[in-house]
């Protein structure tokens, strides 16, 4: 099935993907057939259960991963034929991940794991990223000091934005990132999440097994077993 954008610019699309892992009677395909297009400044929620296909596809937008076949372009370059290390360089200008769990380094603090990612981010386009401004924006201008192991899971989550945030992404990716959580603490996460896609004008796609997460969107999608189906009624 393909999905459009209706009216507006195409930041990033696939175009009849599939992955494919092993062969003969032991192939799976994580996708199948997959046409998607995300638009600028788009909140999309990609809704499925465990094992539907969505941490591949999102893998496969930000450029992790390459389909066995279809096509897969971000800002009109050609994604999916690009080698590692191009692939590398177009992530790092402009598209930025935020998984279930926050993924710090655990023996860095707060302000040291955003200052990393900010580092690593500058080495592509030369522009710093002041780490102080990033913890600012997620509330915790406080915790610069705190080590991971100190930091409550909402906490540690909101530090997870801010590194991504150190990219300027175009495009967030978010991979279940309240899974962890309780729903009230995943419930602030996420009105913290839109309002910085609101503020800062960036592309969000989340990728959620809740409905009630999904809701939240502009427009959702739903996958089931590889395959990309009508967004359910909300």
């Amino acid at each position: 099935m393909s999905v459009a954008v209706a009216g507006r610019t195409a930041l990033a699309d696939c175009h009849s993907v599939t992955v494919s892992y092993g062969s003969g009677p032991t192939l799976v395909k994580a996708l199948s057939n997959v046409s998607l297009e995300i638009g600028e400044q788009d909140h999309l929620a990609l809704l499925g259960r465990s094992g539907s296909g969505k941490t591949t596809l999102l893998h496969v937008l930000g450029g992790l991963l390459v389909p066995t076949s279809g096509n897969v372009t971000w800002k009109g370059m050609p994604l999916s034929t690009l080698d590692a290390a191009a692939r590398g360089r177009a992530r790092a200008r402009g598209i930025a991940y935020i998984f279930q769990g926050s993924n710090l380094l655990p023996y860095l603090t707060t302000w040291e794991n955003v200052a990393f990612a900010a580092r690593a981010a500058s080495q592509f386009d030369g522009e710093g990223r002041d780490p102080n401004v990033l913890l600012g924006l997620v509330g915790l201008s406080h915790k610069g000091d705190s080590l991971p192991a100190e930091l409550s899971g909402g906490e540690s989550q909101r530090v997870a934005v801010a590194r991504a945030l150190a990219q300027r992404p175009d495009l967030l990716l978010c991979d279940e990132p309240t899974g962890h959580l309780d729903s009230d603490t995943g419930a602030r996460v996420l009105d913290m999440i839109e309002a910085l896609r609101r503020e800062l004008g960036f592309t969000l796609v989340v990728a959620t097994h809740d409905p009630d997460v999904a809701a939240r969107a502009d427009r959702a999608v739903e996958l089931s077993n590889g395959h990309l189906t009508e967004a359910p009624e909300r």
